[in-house]
């Protein structure tokens, strides 16, 4: 049987060989991912920095855009609640610094 295990070591070691190979595929990929994010993350910080050398605000276009989103979610939500008549919790009479309802004294 010497070839048998031959055979199943070459497989073993080919099917090895491909998981690496894929495995080193998927790092490629995700190196270059990286890469394009901080080129994205080194784009903004110079739009920014050019920003603040003109004298603009670089933040300025991030509230309007937060604003303009909440004015159109406050508009459509502001219609008033009518709250329901509910019964108080204790009588009229309640008042916790008189001393009175009890106490472990």
């Amino acid at each position: 049987e010497p070839d048998v295990v031959v055979r199943r070591q070459e497989a073993l070691a080919a099917a090895r060989l491909r998981m690496q190979e894929e495995l080193n595929a998927q790092a490629e990929r995700y190196k270059e991912k990286q890469r394009q994010l901080e080129e994205e993350k080194r784009r903004q910080k110079i739009a920014m920095w050019e920003s603040m050398q003109e004298g603009k605000s670089y933040k300025g276009n991030l509230k309007l855009n937060q604003q303009e989103v909440e004015s159109g979610a406050s508009t459509s939500s502001a219609v008033p609640k009518s709250k329901p008549n509910k019964k108080p919790l204790r009588g009229g009479g309640y008042n916790p610094l008189s001393g009175e309802g009890g106490g472990t004294c």
